[in-house]
């Protein structure tokens, strides 16, 4: 078993967390990203990484300058949040795993990029740690599915669990055994982080389009100059007679079911949640609002800018 460091912050680092413990491995220093003002009373709050760590009886830090003293043999690092130095790797190697099949989807959204582009499969990869943007050799990978209905937060889910499978896998010979790795083959496709004008739906996209949007989990539109968060949608089938309907209007003759016109179809609303309220049924919600005839999602009346 190895002596190691483990470095990571949000939900999705926590299971590799876990399985190195049940593993029987020694996690020396556990170091995330610091504790943060939450919810309305603001108070601070662990990361989920810390709070998971605290649990398991872990000591924990925030500095990365305490990593060369506590005797480590290589340091694990799972969705960190930054960017480790040169120097540091130089006094400590590091394993990476990352939520994609590099070098596609090099970056900080490899999951949002990849349900955003419509991939069929994406994967993770356990690499060796560089200065550069995951562009270390990769000691192993694994493929997954992409769902047709799975949102981020559920894809997000099973990699952390596949990559928690993969890294104990692959440390269970020890440090030494692992391999140099095979450096990443093909053209690199870099994942930025998601600005929040992107999760707004343009209703002249095409359904499909703005169905991966809503299953990002933030997806918002505007109507009545509030905003409005779509939670849950589904692409639906235009009726024969809506063809003079325009792009973000909403269908007065099934405006019980929230379907809105798209730029090659309908998109369902399931589940929406007004501004300063609680999540409730689209279905609820539009027979709250009454939209009027012509009225349409993220801009005012028919005409209006």
């Amino acid at each position: 078993m190895a002596r190691l460091a483990f470095l990571g912050s949000p939900a999705a680092a926590v299971p590799s967390l876990r399985a190195l413990v049940v593993a029987g491995h020694e996690v020396a220093l556990v170091v995330s990203q610091p504790d943060r003002r939450r919810g309305r009373g603001g108070a601070l709050t662990p990361s989920s990484v810390k709070a998971a760590a605290l649990e398991l009886g872990l000591p924990t830090g925030e500095d990365l300058g305490d990593l060369p003293g506590i005797g480590a043999e290589l340091g694990v690092v799972v969705a960190y949040g930054r960017i480790v130095p040169q120097a540091l790797l130089d006094v400590l190697p590091m394993v990476n795993v990352h939520f994609s099949l590099l070098p596609r989807w090099r970056g900080a959204a490899p999951v949002e990029r990849a349900l955003l582009a419509g991939d069929g499969e994406t994967g993770v990869c356990l690499m060796r740690l560089e200065a550069g943007l995951d562009t270390g050799p990769v000691l192993g990978r694994r493929v997954v599915a992409v769902g047709d209905r799975e949102t981020a937060g559920e894809l997000t889910g099973r990699l952390a669990s596949v990559g928690a499978d993969l890294l104990v896998e692959a440390l269970a010979g020890g440090v030494a055994a692992l391999p140099a790795g095979d450096p990443q083959l093909g053209e690199p496709i870099y994942a930025a982080k998601l600005s929040p004008e992107e999760f707004r739906l343009d209703w002249t996209g095409q359904a499909g389009e703005l169905d991966r949007v809503v299953r990002l989990g933030r997806a918002w539109t505007e109507f009545r100059g509030q905003r409005l968060r779509v939670l849950r949608a589904h692409p639906g089938d235009a009726p024969a007679d809506g063809g003079d309907l325009e792009t973000g209007m909403v269908e007065t003759g099934t405006v019980e079911n929230g379907t809105v016109r798209t730029g090659d179809g309908v998109l369902v609303l399931d589940e929406v949640q007004p501004e300063g309220k609680r999540p409730m049924a689209a279905r609820d919600w539009t027979r709250g609002v009454r939209p009027l005839p012509g009225e349409r999602l993220g801009r005012g009346p028919a005409g209006a800018r």
